[in-house]
């Protein structure tokens, strides 16, 4: 890897919303809060380009970083940063004119077919091509991005987010801005403005918290390590896949998934809302569980709620930050491991999303406190991304991409999830294993499928 440049992206000064013309500050909420101190989230978009090292350096780069500026117009606070003074009982989102964002160029000697493929590969490659976030106790970047080009091959964009600032559909939302500006660029043309369905909305004021869960949270934050611990360096969360793991990329085709359905339907003795999603999860905890051969008498499978039509009254879809709750399936690991561990598991995910039929805020304040106990006892899955970002359709004017990845999971253990590349209808899936776990996940995964059971 050869870092040719790194700079910062600033709003373009003549285009500065008048409320960002000097000083902006945005409080974070407690849909924010709850992730204020784990890792970031790093996405890889890989795009085919197999022309000359030139063309991409004279046409694509330049249009790239031009278009990049003219986003962050509507984007501004992402050039800022979260802060958490001493003197402040909650951190925040501190914006100042001049402010960019990060943009690392580079370049890479890998195999770009092989990377953008549903081959096994190398984690740490992938890693290589994601920016790390600026991060000390009293302040922290929100976003950071990197460029690398694979001559003669491809380009591929990572992007690092803070969860604190925005979740999955609010990065999502800026991706499809940045791309949306990029492809309308020409000669003669540079317009910024974006379509109502990708304008951002920033006021917080929508966000109710009459029970004061912003300030519970800042608190746990602060307690954690030692008394009054105000610190915005990421919380250590030790990863299971130690030694050298590997990437892989596995997909339920709509058959696959009609199939789960059609299981599902024969066994469960209770009716329950079949969602792609449910069943998606369902199998992968049921092959997950069993290549590992789970220790832990029970799991804890925590998975996002897009909380934004839930709330009372509902919230733009456009609004800009986090706004997911964490829905909690738990249940016996032997479950898991028996003929049945599908059913098992849809059951426990079916039992968590009952939970949020009210809006599924009933009790926020314990959100944190439950999720760290039980994570103690319990072994922990998660899911990273959604199908419905459609993130297959983002396209800078080269062509949509060949491969998108979540390279974070690699980190905190968790499995991805996003539409098909080819649009079929089915589910993409990342995960990151220790070699042998991923061979016996592999087996499991297509075995169960062949079988149907």
């Amino acid at each position: 890897m050869n870092v040719l440049e790194v700079c910062r992206v600033p709003p373009p000064p003549e285009a500065a919303p008048s409320a960002a013309a000097s000083e902006t500050s945005l409080p974070l909420t407690f849909f924010d809060l709850v992730w204020l101190r784990l890792r970031p989230v790093e996405r890889l978009f890989f795009y085919e380009l197999p022309n000359p090292p030139s063309f991409f350096f004279h046409s694509v780069l330049p249009k790239l970083k031009y278009s990049l500026s003219l986003t962050l117009h509507h984007f501004f606070p992402l050039s800022g940063n979260i802060k958490w003074p001493r003197h402040c009982r909650k951190p925040f989102i501190h914006y100042i004119s001049g402010d960019g964002v990060s943009l690392t160029v580079a370049e890479s000697n890998a195999d770009f077919n092989i990377l953008s493929s549903s081959d096994f590969s190398d984690a740490e490659e992938s890693r290589l091509l994601v920016p790390d976030l600026i991060v000390s106790d009293d302040e922290a970047s929100i976003v950071a991005l990197q460029i690398t080009l694979f001559p003669n091959a491809g380009f591929s964009i990572g992007i690092t987010t803070h969860h604190a600032a925005m979740d999955g559909k609010s990065s999502t939302l800026f991706m499809k801005s940045w791309a949306y500006i990029c492809s309308k660029l020409d000669e003669s043309s540079s317009d910024s403005s974006l379509p109502g369905n990708l304008m951002p909305f920033f006021d917080r004021s929508v966000m109710k918290d009459s029970s004061g869960v912003a300030e519970i949270f800042s608190n746990h934050w602060s307690k954690q390590g030692e008394p009054n611990n105000r610190s915005l360096k990421w919380w250590d969360i030790k990863s299971t896949n130690q030694g050298k793991p590997i990437r892989g990329t596995f997909e339920l085709v709509p058959s696959n998934i009609q199939k789960l359905k059609q299981i599902a339907e024969s066994k469960l003795n209770k009716k329950v809302h079949l969602s792609t999603f449910s069943v998606t999860c369902a199998y992968m905890l049921n092959c997950l569980v069993k290549a590992e051969q789970t220790k832990q008498d029970k799991f804890l499978f925590i998975f996002a709620v897009d909380c934004r039509s839930r709330l009372d009254p509902p919230i733009p879809p456009t609004y800009f930050g986090s706004c997911v709750g964490g829905a909690k399936a738990v249940a016996e690991t032997n479950t898991l491991l028996g003929n049945d561990g599908f059913i098992a598991a849809l059951e426990a995910i079916s039992d968590a999303l009952k939970r949020f039929e009210d809006g599924g805020l009933s009790g926020a304040e314990k959100w944190m406190a439950e999720i760290q106990s039980l994570g103690k006892t319990h072994r922990f899955f998660s899911t990273a991304g959604s199908p419905r970002f459609e993130v297959y359709g983002i396209d800078f004017g080269w062509g949509r991409p060949k491969k998108v990845e979540i390279v974070s999971i690699g980190k905190t253990g968790a499995f991805s999830l996003s539409e098909s590349r080819n649009g079929s209808g089915g589910i993409e899936i990342g995960l990151v294993l220790n070699r042998p776990e991923m061979e016996a996940f592999t087996a499991l995964f297509h075995e169960g499928l062949a079988s149907g059971s």
